[in-house]
Parts: structure tokens; sequence; C-alpha cells
């Protein structure tokens, strides 16, 4: 089964060095020291103790992590309000986004390596219903995982209205998985994600296996083997160590870009399409995008130049639509 989309959320090390030194959030993987991990043998737990401490690594993943948001919030990015009346857009530049965010590749497969590298692409999206699954590692607790899902729901019922596709969330039988799993979990999450997808290559599992701290979360997206346009099955990483609004930024992220929006556009405003992490939850103008990603106008596997017309034609209609 080929991964047909895989997109992410990264951080440079320059993006918690102030605002004057961001850098390309998605793909901007800094050369850093990564931490030691701890490799000190640990006792095996009884069944009634739970998991073992998180090691060193994973708990240098969250100081870090707790920094970059607490100095993203400092300097005015991971914005919550979906923009206002300093975000302007009109229809032209939402066609354009559009066509950039949903028409272009962020990666490509070269090497058994994903690697950053704008590409024109087809327009993909689902057909069938998605069942969006939740996935808790041993490490988060029950209060982290009743808000989670709450998050999630919330979040896939806005989805389901704004895109007119069915969206929801289900306990088992999904073909979207979220996996909420600490960097312990994630060094060990091939069997569980083979399971989860069957067919899934090599190359996407050592990925998803191997992400840095630098990648904040990740989403890939499958079609049938083969090949097609057509969505089948999806994973999304959502890192443990993350702290709240990180973590609600990941998701609403990563959940969008694999309902078929893989792309990021330093145009694009007010917009979680955008490296500069201005802001962290889904506003008015991705909504729109998702409406035109969804209209029954446009096919799967549409290239740009065919679709250009007819997403301009959509989006001065869904600009001009009550909200």
């Amino acid at each position: 089964m080929p991964a047909r989309l895989h997109s992410d959320k990264a951080m440079g090390i320059g993006r918690i060095l102030g605002r004057a030194a961001l850098v390309s959030a998605c793909l901007a993987l800094a050369a850093c020291v990564m931490p030691t991990p701890d490799t000190s043998p640990r006792p095996e737990p009884r069944e009634d103790e739970g998991p073992p401490p998180p090691s060193a690594e994973s708990e240098s993943f969250a100081r870090y992590y707790a920094s970059v948001q607490a100095r993203l919030v400092s300097d005015g990015m991971l914005r919550t309000d979906g923009g206002g009346v300093d975000t302007p857009f009109s229809a032209a530049q939402l066609a354009a986004n559009f066509e950039r965010i949903a028409l272009y590749d962020e990666y490509a497969l070269s090497g058994g390596r994903f690697i950053a590298q704008q590409t024109p692409s087809r327009l993909r999206r689902w057909d069938q219903p998605v069942r969006i699954q939740p996935h808790f590692g041993a490490y988060v607790d029950d209060a982290q995982q009743a808000e989670d899902r709450s998050v999630l729901s919330t979040y896939v019922s806005r989805l389901a209205r704004v895109s007119g596709h069915p969206i929801r969330v289900v306990n088992s039988g999904g073909n979207f998985h979220v996996l909420y799993i600490n960097r312990d979990e994630q060094r060990t999450a091939g069997d569980l994600v083979r399971q989860l997808v069957p067919g899934i290559s090599a190359e996407t599992v050592n990925e998803i296996q191997t992400l840095s701290r630098f990648t904040f979360c990740s989403v890939y997206a499958f079609s049938q083997a083969g090949g097609g346009s057509t969505y089948v099955a999806a994973i999304a990483i959502i890192r443990d160590e993350h702290p709240d609004l990180l973590r609600r930024s990941c998701v609403h992220e990563e959940v969008a870009q694999g309902m078929g929006l893989p792309n990021d556009s330093p145009a694009a405003r007010p917009s979680i399409f955008n490296d500069d992490e201005e802001f962290a939850l889904l506003t008015r103008h991705d909504e729109l995008l998702l409406r035109i990603l969804y209209d029954d106008r446009l096919t799967p596997g549409m290239q740009p130049d065919e679709a250009r017309p007819i997403v301009r034609q959509i989006a001065e209609e869904v600009m001009n639509r009550p909200s």
C-alpha cells in the first residue's frame, strides 16, 4: 500500500530563538545535538505496576516542547482566534492557496526516505466515510485520554460539518488512526502501524519510528495498492510529550492534512497550513479549503491546470456564502 501523503509539523532550533529568527517549520530539520537516550537497564515491571518511567530522552522532549510553546505564545504565535480584521483574504487568494496546499506535495520519497520537495501533484481525498480512531500509548493517563477524546470528537464534528463528508470518531474499526504515543513508544511502533495498515511500506514504518524531536507530529495517508487518488487509510502521530496547545495544534493540522490538504504555503493566512506557526487551530480560511476540496465539481486525480478554473469558481461562491 503506497503512501500518497506524508506531512508533518516540524521545527528547527531557530524557531525558539525569537520572532526575527523564525525558520521554516515543516521540513526545517535543523542540525542539532540530540539528547543522549537513556540506555540504562530497567527492571521488568510487574503486571500491576504499569509501564516503566519514561526514558530520559522522552523527558527531555517534554521539556523542549514546553519551552517551545511558551516562547511561541509569548511572541504572539499559536493564535486560537482564527484570524480577524488583521487577516483579510480574497477569493483569488483562497483559490491560489488551495492550489498550493491541495495540489502540491510537501515531500517526495527518495532513496527510501521522505525528503522536502515541493512537487505538483493530483487532487486527493477520501471517497468513503472516514472513521477516526484514537489509540493511546501506555503513558497517557485516564484524564489525558478523556481530554484527547473530547478534543478529537469536537474537532471531527466540525470537519464533517464544513466539508460535507461523513467523518466520525470510532472506538474500533477505524480507517484513520490517531496515535498518541511518546518517544519510547514511537521507536517501537512498527508492529502497531503494520497491524493498523497492512501492506504499509518499510520506508514509511522506518520514518515513523525515527522521527526526530524537531518533527512535532506527522500524518501518512494511503491509497490502494497500484496507486490512485482516493485515500483508504491514514495514520497520524501525536507526541504525548506535548503541552496542551501544541497537542491540540498537532491534532488540528494533521487530521485536516490527512483529509487531503497535504502541503503548506507561506502565503496562506490565516491558516494552520503555513510554516510560521501563527495559528494553532483550524481557521475560517481553512474551513473554506475543506469545502472546496470536497465539492462534487472536483474529482480525485485532477491536476492543477485542470482543477484551477473550477477551484476559482468554487472559491468565489464559498466566500459569498454565509458562514
